[in-house]
């Protein structure tokens, strides 16, 4: 029987994932930032979004936290950390994390010491002409704070282009931040609450994954950013891989329960649409 809500590539996309014996794709380790600041007019928190060039392979145009690879420089920073109690596998995650928020936003978080705007962006230059965070703490005097960063989520899909993504939560207070888009991998930089990105983007004026929207989901529960940490705290990180099932007879993307996810599945028609086909 045909599938009503489902077009003939969903079909197929569902059929490949549910049947098909698929190689175990080997994934490429990543982390990602969720950084909180203040509603200037005392709403619920603003987080930090960039959107991605419509030219990237993977959530090409969509809205996302700033993140990336896990580099081996990164690896090669976390064994002189401050925070020698962390395994050097989280302490590397925690660095990508801050080096890929400076490199794509230029906003420069987890440090002891106080940035500037004028600061942060040279430091940002300095970055993007070596790769490397290392030369450019030294360079400024910054000290590593990787307790700054809390656990949020452990993502690892399991398809061909996996990433295995951890997710930290960081807050910034209050103030005006200056940002600037990096122009390659993404096209737009913006401060929005979760609750203003899910609605617009039930509006069809941004574009989210999957991930992105059930995260968005979790944030959106709390009023600041002590809240989302604490709950965060209260659910200790597992990796979390979607699966598919059916449901009413449709084909659905759903993730495990007491994971802190209010919402925990979608038609399989829209959770897939950050996997862009090649």
């Amino acid at each position: 029987m045909a599938l009503p809500t489902m077009d003939l590539r969903g079909r197929l996309m569902h059929n490949a994932i549910m049947t098909a014996p698929h190689p175990t794709p080997v994934p490429v380790p990543a982390a990602t930032l969720v950084v909180f600041r203040r509603a200037a007019d005392g709403g619920p928190p603003e987080l930090l979004m960039v959107e991605r060039s419509a030219g990237m392979r993977f959530a090409a145009g969509a809205a996302v936290f700033p993140g990336g690879r896990i580099d081996p420089a990164d690896h090669e920073l976390a064994e002189l950390a401050v925070s020698n109690h962390l395994p050097r596998d989280e302490a590397a995650a925690r660095i990508a994390a801050i080096r890929e928020t400076l490199e794509e936003a230029g906003l420069m978080v987890g440090v002891t010491e106080p940035v500037t705007a004028g600061a942060a962006a040279q430091a940002r230059a300095a970055l993007l002409n070596d790769g490397r965070l290392g030369p450019v703490l030294a360079q400024f005097g910054w000290t590593l704070d990787l307790d700054q960063l809390v656990p949020f989520a452990r993502w690892c899909p399991n398809h061909h282009r996996a990433f295995d993504t951890r997710f930290y939560l960081a807050d910034l207070g209050a103030g005006v931040v200056e940002t600037l888009v990096d122009g390659t991998e993404n096209s737009r930089i913006f401060w929005s609450s979760a609750r203003d990105t899910l609605t617009a983007a039930g509006r069809g004026e941004l574009h989210i994954i999957f991930p992105t929207r059930r995260n968005l989901e979790r944030l959106a529960l709390h009023d600041d950013f002590a809240a989302a940490a604490a709950q965060a705290r209260a659910h200790p990180v597992s990796t979390i891989t979607p699966y598919g099932e059916e449901r009413n007879g449709e084909p659905w993307w759903v993730i495990p329960e007491g994971q802190g996810y209010p919402v925990t599945g979608e038609p399989l028609a829209t959770a897939l649409h950050g996997l862009k086909r090649t």
